[in-house]
């Protein structure tokens, strides 16, 4: 909370000079003509407590609206910019500035495409429509750039704002409604507001039927909009990845090698740390109660293989067909070319099973994961179609052995292949390789994921496009993150402008510019 009230304190204020504090650039000398000389604008200073509660008590958006309207709109601005230019045309450098340009005004200066709506009916606003601003002649100084700073720094003020909103409506409207306090048990009411990552599982043993009774009346109340009570439970997990968002879209558009950049680099690193902290912990909690589950189910016709352990988790299982008998006495006539197999893959050990009555499974085969390769086959009629070769380098007898493995589909096969042996090379090439040009895609439908090897996307998340299958999936890397995993291709619209592209790639080094530091550091370290 510290570093979010510096935060908000720095985004709000202007140097005395009103150049926002740019290093390496000061305003234009008034001269006795100028029409700003007789009355400079004067100083903006950061928030006063007071002017802080009345943005939240009259801003007018709750958070998860706000949220979806930056969203979209960003989405919006994208698709606007990757439209202006002829891609035939476009190159990943720069374009050269024209040698003149008109005399610029205060609208001309405002930035084109800015992540907010203008909607005076939801008070969803731009700082330069702030009276305040318009009134003090801070737009005739500013330069675009540093406008297109200011509206980002505000975004992150007033979408705080609005999760305040949020926050307060959740406290003063569900958790202290007298109805809602007589029918939860004290353990139960601290379970629901106190712990986040336990509201999922309360939720699904809450079988009072008056307890569902006061929420959808609660829920009913002009005031929550028509969103859902879970909608503000699960409001501080998703304020703090969007929160990094908005650091990362201020780091962007600060001067390079300036302070500035260095401060907007220091609040991202400790961000990004939070939000790793709280993935790690949801996924640690899903993760062993996950392995204890196929723990019970697996029975060995092997040797035994410990299955739960903190350091291993699943990646992917399901159904595969294994082809019968030799690879030379195969024949297409043959009733039962291909026999059902069940694979188990953790990230560290590959387990080969068969089912069994029960719900069980029982393992004939298994290996390191880290001694796996895949081979496609060739395409040979629609028998052999999505088949391909698992090779185990070092299996349960210590020996190495193959399996022709088919799958239902071609984007299954591929998924398959692509988390059996993830060093194998992709269809383009990463976002780590630091390629000028990849295809790359827009997520303009949320999704969640559905398998260990998806990628549970947001709004207007952008991702490099690693492969992808002519049945509508990609295997993509985000990123704000460098997170990988598959998504139905139906989720986003691929970006076309190779400008729009080298320009996200150039915006996210910078971001990460700062961990590839470290990791060369640790490289470093690691071979010496």
């Amino acid at each position: 909370m510290e570093l979010l009230a510096a935060a908000l304190s720095a985004t709000c204020a202007l140097d005395q000079d009103g150049s926002a504090g740019q290093p390496g650039r000061n305003p234009p000398a008034a001269s006795e003509d100028s029409p700003n000389a007789a009355e400079a604008p004067p100083p903006a200073h950061p928030m006063t407590t007071d002017s802080w509660r009345n943005l939240i008590e009259h801003i007018g958006l709750l958070y998860q609206e706000y949220r979806d309207k930056s969203t979209r709109q960003e989405i919006e601005t994208r698709r606007l910019q990757d439209s202006q230019t002829d891609p035939e045309e476009s190159s990943p450098s720069e374009e050269t500035p024209p040698e003149t340009e008109p005399a610029s005004t205060p609208e001309s200066k405002a930035a084109p495409q800015i992540n907010l709506l203008r909607n005076s009916n939801s008070r969803f606003n731009l700082w330069q429509d702030l009276p305040e601003i318009r009134s003090s002649g801070i737009l005739s100084i500013l330069q675009p750039d540093e406008i297109k700073l200011q509206e980002a720094m505000f975004e992150l003020v007033t979408s705080e704002a609005s999760y305040c909103k949020s926050l307060n409506l959740l406290v003063s409207h569900f958790m202290e409604n007298e109805r809602l306090k007589k029918i939860l048990h004290q353990s139960e009411a601290h379970i629901l507001f106190s712990n986040v990552l336990d509201v999922k599982a309360v939720s699904e043993r809450q079988d009072k039927p008056a307890f569902r009774e006061v929420i959808t009346q609660l829920e009913l109340d002009p005031m929550c909009r028509g969103l859902s009570f879970s909608s503000f439970l699960i409001l501080p997990f998703q304020r703090i990845t969007r929160l990094k968002l908005l650091v990362q879209n201020i780091l962007k558009k600060v001067e390079e090698k300036s302070e500035r950049e260095t401060t907007a680099l220091e609040a991202h690193k400790e961000l990004e740390t939070v939000v790793k902290a709280c993935n790690e912990g949801v996924r640690k909690m899903s993760r062993t109660e996950q392995m204890i589950s196929i723990q019970k189910k697996l029975e060995f016709k092997i040797k035994s293989v410990p299955i739960i352990s903190h350091s291993r988790w699943l990646l992917k299982q399901g159904e595969l067909q294994q082809m019968n008998g030799p690879k030379t006495s195969r024949t297409l006539r043959t009733k039962k070319l291909f026999r059902e197999i069940y694979l188990f893959l953790f990230n560290d050990l590959l387990v080969i099973c068969r089912q069994i009555p029960g719900d069980k499974y029982q393992v004939f085969d298994s290996a390191p994961r880290g001694l796996l390769r895949v081979e496609e086959l060739e395409d040979q009629g629609q028998s052999l179609a999505n088949v391909f070769i698992l090779r185990l380098l070092e299996n349960a007898d210590d020996r190495e052995a193959s399996y022709m493995l088919k799958a239902s589909s071609q984007s299954e096969m591929k998924r398959w292949m692509i988390s059996l042996a993830p060093n194998r090379r992709t269809k383009f090439v990463s976002f780590t390789s630091r390629l000028s040009d990849c295809p790359q895609i827009q997520c303009v439908h949320p999704y969640v994921a559905q398998q260990p090897d998806e990628l549970s996307l947001e709004l207007a998340d952008v991702l490099n496009i690693l492969d992808k299958t002519d049945d509508g999936w990609i295997f993509g890397e985000r990123l704000h993150d460098q997170e990988r995993g598959w998504f139905p291709s139906s989720i986003g619209e691929e970006i076309l402008n190779p400008k729009i592209r080298a320009q996200n790639l150039k915006e996210c080094f910078r971001v990460h510019k700062s961990d590839d530091s470290q990791r060369r550091k640790l490289g470093s370290r690691n071979r010496q």
